[in-house]
């Protein structure tokens, strides 16, 4: 079965932002821009999946990132992790009036990160279980350090001199070993705070959300997820609603929703190839659950 969401290297990612990308003179491995926006913008509105490490800065006004169906929102002097294969999407920037949404975006790839003494994964599904938002605040000083290791970027990335190409390496595999320790300090620090009971569940629910992500096209019954978690449908529905505040059942039809969604919107599948993709019995039960998600018939939100 085909997937919707196209996976782009750290070239495509430039690609996307051709008129805001600094050029490091390392376009398969390594890639920096900085984006300021006073009007309403679209920016990276498909979902896509990347193979590669990204680091959002907001240096001014606010934002929202949505990985996996999850919306994070980032706020002035704020960061977000990016760990690779994940659905990604930065929703609709509207910037307030008068105020200007400036955020900065590195990526550095998988090849080049398997080499790092920093286990991004692991702290990215760290923060997902012990920080309701995984977003992490700076402080001035620690942002005024993100700033100046960009300067030192762009400057290097200016120059044309011998072994240029391995300094903008290390600079900005330093950025993201900067990031790193920070983003550790706070899942620590978020850590302490959690109680036994609190963690558990917060981690049974985390593992629930990527199953359902592995699944969602294939099974939507709440009793295949407990059959894996080892636990009762039951239970685990009311575990999810303690944590989340929004029914197991709710995740899933949120997910396979947001598939059909995409593949109306971004593919030109015929509506009955899209119910076979989503292992609807039939385009009947396909088109009720479409509108009563969304208010639309599947032809109309692909017309609209």
């Amino acid at each position: 079965m085909g997937d919707v969401y196209a996976e782009l290297d750290v070239r495509g990612l430039s690609q996307l932002f051709p008129e805001h990308t600094i050029n490091t003179q390392l376009e398969n491995d390594l890639f920096l821009a900085r984006m300021r926006f006073v009007s309403e913008k679209e920016v990276m509105d498909r979902p896509q999946r990347f193979d590669a490490y990204l680091i959002f800065l907001c240096y001014g006004g606010s934002m929202d990132v949505e990985i996996n169906g999850r919306i994070h929102h980032m706020e002035a002097y704020s960061m977000l992790i990016y760990t690779p294969h994940n659905v990604l999407r930065v929703h609709r920037i509207v910037p307030q009036p008068g105020k200007i949404v400036h955020y900065a975006v590195a990526a550095i790839s998988s090849e080049l990160m398997a080499n790092s003494r920093i286990n991004f994964n692991r702290i990215y599904q760290q923060s997902l279980r012990f920080m309701d938002n995984p977003t992490i605040r700076l402080s001035r000083d620690e942002m005024n350090v993100c700033r100046e290791y960009f300067g030192l970027i762009m400057d290097l990335a200016s120059r044309s001199l011998p072994g240029i190409r391995e300094a903008v390496i290390m600079a900005i595999s330093s950025v993201f070993y900067w990031a790193g320790a920070l983003w550790q300090d706070r899942v620590s620090e978020a850590q302490r705070n959690v109680r036994g009971d609190n963690f558990r569940a917060r981690a049974v629910f985390e593992d629930f959300l990527h199953l359902v992500q592995d699944h969602h096209m294939t099974e939507r019954s709440l009793g295949f997820y407990a059959d894996r978690l080892y636990m009762s449908p039951k239970y685990l529905s009311k575990l999810v609603k303690n944590v989340s505040g929004r029914s197991a059942h709710d995740w899933i039809d949120l997910l396979v929703i947001r598939q059909a969604q995409n593949l109306l919107k971004y593919s030109d599948l015929p509506i009955k190839q899209i119910v076979t993709q989503l292992n609807f019995p039939n385009q009947t039960t396909f088109y009720r659950f479409f509108k009563i998600q969304t208010g639309q018939t599947p032809t109309e939100y692909r017309k609209s």
